[in-house]
């Protein structure tokens, strides 16, 4: 038995004015993008935004259904709405953010799920380049290059 780590570097940033202009503006998306979730359930709103090869941004918000879970989470929304929009373009960043009530971001980063973290490794994985992800809460933004950052053990094994 061999005992093995992992070591995962990201940047964290105490607030929107300290991150270069790009991701800025890709957070900035993504708040307003929280403007268009459904969530009369949970109450959670979330946006991202995407930003694509091509220099479009794409967003989407969290789309909530009594049918739970047949929703869909804002990272996801923008992602597929992305490649259907943009099939050729392959996607370089994504922002995301939650935000109470009044539209703040939440205090605590909101992480994107499983399921979508797997969504943006299969995207990534057909750009053959590492995408930057943007999380921004009202106490701490953080970035990170690549899905192996949030996610070290990717399932690629159909590629």
């Amino acid at each position: 038995m061999e005992k093995k780590s992992i070591s995962i570097e990201y940047k964290e940033y105490n607030n929107i004015e300290d991150l270069p202009l790009m991701e800025q503006s890709l957070l900035k998306k993504a708040i307003s993008a929280t403007k268009g979730a459904y969530a009369p359930y949970s109450r959670f709103r979330v946006g991202a935004a995407v930003l694509l090869s091509n220099g479009e941004t794409v967003i989407g918000a969290n789309q909530e259904n009594a049918a739970y879970p047949s929703g869909l989470c804002a990272e996801r929304t923008a992602l597929f709405s992305a490649h259907t929009l943009y099939p050729e373009a392959t996607v370089r960043a994504i922002a995301l953010t939650a935000v109470d009530q009044e539209g703040n971001m939440l205090p605590t980063i909101t992480y994107p799920c499983g399921a979508c973290r797997q969504v943006m490794a299969e995207y990534e994985m057909l750009a053959k380049s590492p995408m930057n992800i943007i999380i921004g809460s009202s106490s701490a933004i953080q970035t990170f290059e690549g899905v192996s950052s949030i996610m070290p053990f990717i399932f690629d094994n159909l590629i």
